[in-house]
């Protein structure tokens, strides 16, 4: 690069950042009625992120990605849309019909949050949206709200969703509570300009049971947009808690997910990632053992066309002993599409008899398809059980002549193979209405 081309791009770089700057302010100034701890939480990470660097190709937890739509990509931050289409919005919101609680989110701006039923409110589970809870459970939000460290790659990331963070959600069960049906959210993204910072928050208390849906979509397949998330999930001691996250942006879009649990003695977390949707879409999964006895599932699949990239980074750390992890991820490529699969089992040397499994295996679809898979370990204790796996194949031609000569055609044969190739994850899923969802939108990705 010449000395001229430095001096655009550091210019380039330099304005768009004081853009941001200049947006930062003028939010911070609408934030009259919100408490001084919240503002001062957003001052420290939005000076965190102007420090923070973006991404380079020497860092390994970004290796093998494509940096360009990381890179230098400072947002631009306008003021919030009216949402003309709420209404459709709210009825295009449909992915399961039984439900404990319901939010739509559009935005980041609430456009529905049904009431949860008076039998639940009595016994002091809360589902609401952040920035009610802002003023209803502040104590709550400031014990939790981003406790666990983001250490997977998206640290810069995760500190501009703080700072400009708006909405979520929020729910909370206290102790002994189980509430048998899930809650779910939509965010919707509509707008070209404003990110979506889709925030979900999950305490489950001792022996308390849970799960939650988290549906992140395009309101339509031609409008570009950039989302953030982040998800956190705080198991305690016995509680069972799910989390599930179907991820259809419009291919035109670009979208970071960053996720943890910290799970307690004899606690079971699962979570799962559906992602389909994005032109790149970055996902970060850290699953934190800190009580004996724990087990935590981490289970996704992904199917991607066309020129999408999708990136996992995962990492689960068994910090406490006599407690097991078993970690899935399934992908299917089409077309000139790329995955990244990067994954660490980690193991403190107190955690002994951990019993821990890591998988990756991935279906190319296409000669023109890139499976990366970096699968690790890092066992510090003597006693354990702990093993690691990829595997990147394509269809064998005997499955595809054997349903060529029944008459069925080359796609429909694919499409086939490919839902028979995730079943292993669907069948885990525990709300059949939603796993069926899934198998229909899996189906659509070959009709396009």
């Amino acid at each position: 690069m010449n000395s001229l081309t430095e001096e655009i791009s550091v210019d380039s770089e330099t304005d768009a950042l004081a853009a941001v700057k200049s947006d930062f302010q003028e939010y911070l100034d609408i934030l009259d009625t919100a408490p001084s701890w919240w503002k001062d939480i957003k001052k420290s990470a939005f000076e965190d992120y102007c420090a923070l660097p973006d991404p380079s190709r020497k860092d390994e937890t970004w290796r093998f990605a494509n940096l360009k739509a990381w890179r230098g990509t400072n947002p631009e931050f306008s003021a919030m849309p009216s949402i003309s289409n709420a209404q459709s919005l709210i009825e295009r919101s449909d992915l399961i019909k039984t439900y404990s609680g319901q939010i739509v989110i559009a935005d980041n701006q609430t456009i529905q949050a049904e009431s949860i039923s008076p039998e639940l409110s009595a016994k002091g589970v809360v589902f609401t949206t952040l920035k009610k809870a802002l003023s209803t459970h502040g104590a709550l939000i400031k014990d939790y709200f981003m406790k666990q460290e983001v250490d997977l790659g998206s640290a810069k990331a995760a500190k501009l969703h703080t700072a400009f963070l708006e909405n979520g959600v929020i729910l909370f069960v206290p102790k002994g509570v189980e509430v048998e049906d899930p809650f779910i959210v939509y965010n919707w993204a509509t707008s070209a300009t404003v990110p979506s910072l889709p925030h979900t928050l999950v305490i489950a208390e001792d022996l308390a049971k849970v799960s939650l849906i988290e549906a992140q979509l395009s309101a339509d397949e031609s409008t570009p947009s950039y989302s953030c998330g982040v998800g956190h999930i705080f198991a305690g001691a016995s509680s069972k808690v799910q989390l599930t996250v179907l991820q259809n942006f419009n291919e035109q879009s670009v979208g970071t997910q960053i996720s943890s649990n910290i799970t307690g003695k004899d606690a079971l977390v699962k979570t799962l990632s559906v992602n389909v949707g994005c032109k790149q879409y970055r996902s970060e999964t850290h699953g934190k053992i800190v009580g004996s006895g724990a087990h935590v599932e981490m289970l996704s699949l992904a199917v991607t066309d066309n020129d999408q990239e999708i990136d996992q980074r995962t990492l689960q750390t068994h910090d406490a002993p006599h407690a097991t992890s078993d970690l899935l991820f399934k992908n299917a490529l089409r077309d000139k599409s790329k995955t990244i699969f990067s994954g660490l089992i980690k193991v403190a040397e107190h955690a002994q008899q951990t019993d821990a499994y890591q998988t990756n295996r991935n279906l190319l679809l296409s000669s023109d398809a890139e499976a990366n898979s970096l699968p690790g370990l890092e066992i510090e204790a003597n006693d354990v059980k702990c093993s690691h796996g990829a595997t990147t194949s394509q269809i064998e031609p005997e499955e595809i002549f054997y349903m060529l000569a029944r008459g069925i055609d080359r796609d429909a044969a694919n499409e086939l193979i490919v839902n028979g190739f995730f079943e292993e994850v669907l069948e885990r899923i525990d709300v059949e209405e939603l796993a069926e969802n899934v198998r229909q939108l899996i189906r659509s990705k070959f009709k396009k």
